[in-house]
């Protein structure tokens, strides 16, 4: 199953300020797996059984103008690297960037740090006039790093409005089924958890280099007992009334799928994902390649300003991911592209060409995370001095609407 766009064409590379919505359809639409057609409901009563008495909630669908926002602030929680003696506080034209720094005093000895580690967790607080909506976007690889981050960020997890998944990867979900079990009892009511689809629970495997092993599987028991309310978003749908994810992304551009996972079909013990949602599936054929169809980008419509897309892992191409935000929006404008790019698997040419297409799309602002890789980093440096932020764990971005 493959997700298009429809017309078959899009203009990319139009100048004026907004694209005409698309709308999401499927290439094969008798297929009968949720990846494909109008899964929502069912997708509601399939997680429904699986999950006990939590009835998931149909995600709000984008209706009409994206809402803009006066000011988002991105805080990365966790990545895979820090560097405490940066400079604190720096501008670069309408974005605020203030790194964490370490955990000294002048009246104590050192206390606890900011943990790093291959994962990736970001909060966003969004302000539209007096009103503010909070998001954490994944989990990082461990509870530990995350909730330890929190608290150092003072990010109260009982002020959060939602949550996303990205996608089914232990280092975007690892830090999720601790993070709720110790907050318990601290979270909103009927919290939302947005995925992007049914495959998201599959249990999966690590197949690329360097070790090949087991690579989790999302607790569900641990989401009914937190009471969550399980949003499915394959369509574009808000988030907390003020950002909206991707829905499920298209392959448009050239980017390939160079995936280091497979994903096993079936639910053992409770967890899993049902075989019955996926077109002529076996559960007895063993690990099938990930095509992360259900990976989702999350974005922020600033006002007089464009996007702020948060990319998280761009298994499907962070090109792909940004193209289908403008899309799936209306809005042509980019502010910035914030995330994992999935790049580092990829030799100089590939690089080279996701940089152009980058360049094309005209962010002001690229901010590379977890799996972009140092290559990337480098090439864009060279070539897109300006508009590269560097960013590490326990940094805060703030991007702030026009002056009008």
């Amino acid at each position: 199953m493959t997700v298009t766009l429809n017309p078959s064409s899009i203009p990319w590379t139009r100048t004026n300020e907004a694209v005409s919505r698309q709308f999401i359809t499927c290439d094969d639409p008798d297929r009968r797996d949720l990846l494909c057609g109008g899964g929502a409901l069912a997708m509601s009563l399939l997680l429904a059984g699986l999950l006990g008495g939590s009835r998931p909630a149909r995600a709000q669908a984008l209706a009409g103008p994206v809402p803009e926002l006066d000011e988002v602030t991105v805080r990365i929680v966790t990545d895979s690297y820090q560097f405490a003696v940066a400079p604190k506080t720096r501008r670069a034209e309408s974005l605020v960037i203030e790194h964490f720094g370490w955990g000294i005093s002048p009246d104590r000895p050192p206390g606890p740090t900011m943990v790093s580690e291959f994962g990736l967790s970001m909060h966003v607080t969004s302000r539209r006039g007096e009103e503010t909506r909070r998001t954490l976007v994944d989990f990082g690889f461990t509870p530990q790093a995350l909730n330890s981050n929190l608290a150092l960020l003072e990010l109260r997890p009982s002020d959060l409005d939602a949550l996303v998944l990205s996608h089914g990867h232990y280092d975007h979900f690892g830090g999720l089924a601790g993070f709720l079990a110790a907050n318990k009892g601290k979270l909103k009511s009927k919290l939302p958890l947005y995925v992007g689809g049914e495959d998201c629970f599959c249990a999966r495997e690590w197949t690329a280099p360097p070790v090949k092993g087991d690579f989790g599987v999302i607790d569900r028991k641990g989401l009914e007992e937190a009471r969550l309310t399980v949003t499915s978003t394959e369509r574009p749908s808000l988030v907390a009334g003020h950002g909206f994810t991707s829905g499920q992304i298209g392959q448009r551009s050239f980017e390939k799928i160079l995936s280091p996972s497979a994903m096993r079909i079936g639910v053992r013990d409770g967890v899993g994902c049902d075989p019955q949602s996926f077109a002529k599936a076996d559960p007895q054929q063993g690990p099938i390649p990930d095509q992360f169809q259900h990976e989702i980008a999350t974005a922020f419509n600033i006002k007089g300003r464009g996007l702020v897309v948060l990319t998280s892992c761009s298994h499907r191409g962070v090109v792909n991911a940004v193209r289908q935000a403008q899309a799936v929006s209306g809005v042509k404008k980019v502010h910035a592209v914030i995330g994992g790019f999935h790049l580092a698997p990829y030799q100089p040419e590939y690089l080279r060409e996701t940089l152009a297409a980058l360049k094309e799309i005209g962010p002001d602002h690229i901010v590379p995370l977890h799996c972009s890789g140092e290559a990337f980093y480098e090439m864009a440096k060279a070539e897109m001095p300006t508009k590269l932020v560097r960013a590490y764990t326990g940094t805060r971005l703030t991007f702030s609407a026009a002056a009008t």
